[in-house]
């Protein structure tokens, strides 16, 4: 398992992306057609993985829970086929539960745990074999 991602929600989409381009050295890149503006951006010269999700923050924060912008969630790519079914099993047998996600125009799936408030856990894989179809039982429905 590796480190996939981070997400920054802000109201300050254009400046942000404009820091993390311009003084970071990342560029920006393809991104799904989400149905919120955002960015995804790469480490110079890599087309592969975006390392900063940027997410505009279009709905005000709800103090005292999440104050924007933030760090939305980390992220963790899991191989597909055994790794993939190994963290189903470990969610299944600690009766955590999880949301689902499928992201747009890929063979992505996306499983988002909430730890605790303001704190979430994304693990994601390409071309799942044994990915659920759709919300495991006990797991909340998906987003």
């Amino acid at each position: 398992m590796q480190l996939d991602h981070v997400t920054l929600v802000t109201p300050d989409l254009e400046g942000t992306r404009r820091f993390f381009c311009d003084i970071v050295g990342l560029d920006d890149g393809p991104r799904p057609p989400f149905r919120v503006d955002g960015h995804w951006l790469y480490a110079k010269g890599s087309a592969r993985v975006p390392l900063v999700h940027l997410v505009d923050a279009t709905v005000p924060a709800q103090p005292p829970a999440l104050v924007a912008p933030r760090i939305d969630h980390v992220a963790f790519r899991v191989a597909p086929g055994e790794a993939w079914r190994a963290l189903l099993q470990r969610l299944a047998a600690h009766r955590v539960p999880y949301q689902v996600a499928e992201v747009p125009a890929s063979a992505e799936v996306q499983l988002f745990v909430a730890l605790a408030p303001g704190v979430v856990v994304e693990f994601v894989t390409s071309s799942p074999v044994g990915a659920p179809a759709g919300v495991q039982p006990g797991a909340p429905e998906s987003h």
